[in-house]
């Protein structure tokens, strides 16, 4: 699968692959979080576009366009080329600089950056069918309270995920009982037993256990029996 980002114009903000770090994973003893897998590769899982400069906004609460304002140490000259309240009451729309062109089917999911936690605003998630539109499309934030945001040079204003959508539209979930698949309950109560079994070692201020940290099958890719996942 090919994905096209043409530049609209000669310079345009920067796209990169996502990163997986994160300042409040960082931030907890022994990076507690990056046992998580499932939160560092949604990190990492698609690219950022990021601020081609600081960008301050204030808002002070009111549905007007004015009452939303934006400025920039670096570049208050370009602000206006980059960012606006389009929609107004206090949502930022920022403007990725580029047309972006997939495969038949496939589209692209534009979010703000996984488990990237700004206060005082929220992206916004859509949706866009780049298999034919011959126009860009923007990242919206929503600020949640008055207040000031204030986005660095270098941050991500946006991340992309391409998706096969038109194969999602075609898919039922079907719920079902576990005890309906006896191979899966098996594994699931082999997994269960071996998580408790650990964790009472942990509480029991076992030696091992604590060396250990915490079970690392899933980060190696290993069934609780230590096969390897193909």
């Amino acid at each position: 699968m090919e994905l096209e980002c043409y530049k609209i114009y000669d310079i345009a903000p920067e796209i990169r692959p996502g990163r997986r770090d994160r300042e409040w994973m960082n931030a907890h003893p022994q990076r507690f979080p990056y046992r998580c897998l499932p939160l560092t590769m949604a990190n990492s899982t698609g690219w950022e576009i990021l601020c081609p400069f600081d960008i301050k906004l204030v808002w002070n609460g009111g549905p007007r366009k004015e009452d939303l304002a934006l400025f920039s140490r670096e570049r208050p000259d370009a602000v206006a080329s980059f960012a606006d309240s389009h929609f107004t009451r206090g949502i930022v729309t920022f403007h990725t600089g580029h047309l972006f062109r997939t495969q038949p089917g496939w589209g692209l999911i534009a979010m703000g950056a996984p488990n990237f936690v700004k206060d005082g605003i929220a992206p916004l998630t859509g949706l866009i069918e780049t298999d034919w539109l011959p126009f860009p499309f923007t990242m919206n934030w929503q600020m949640t309270r008055p207040g000031e945001v204030t986005f660095e040079k270098g941050e991500p204003f946006c991340f992309i995920v391409p998706i096969e959508h038109h194969k999602i539209e075609g898919i039922e979930p079907e719920r079902k009982a576990l005890r309906s698949n006896p191979e899966l309950m098996k594994d699931y109560h082999n997994w269960a037993q071996s998580r408790g079994k650990f964790n009472a070692k942990l509480e029991s201020m076992d030696e091992e256990a604590i060396k250990a940290g915490w079970q690392r099958h899933y980060m190696r890719g290993q069934t609780q029996e230590g096969e390897k996942v193909t």
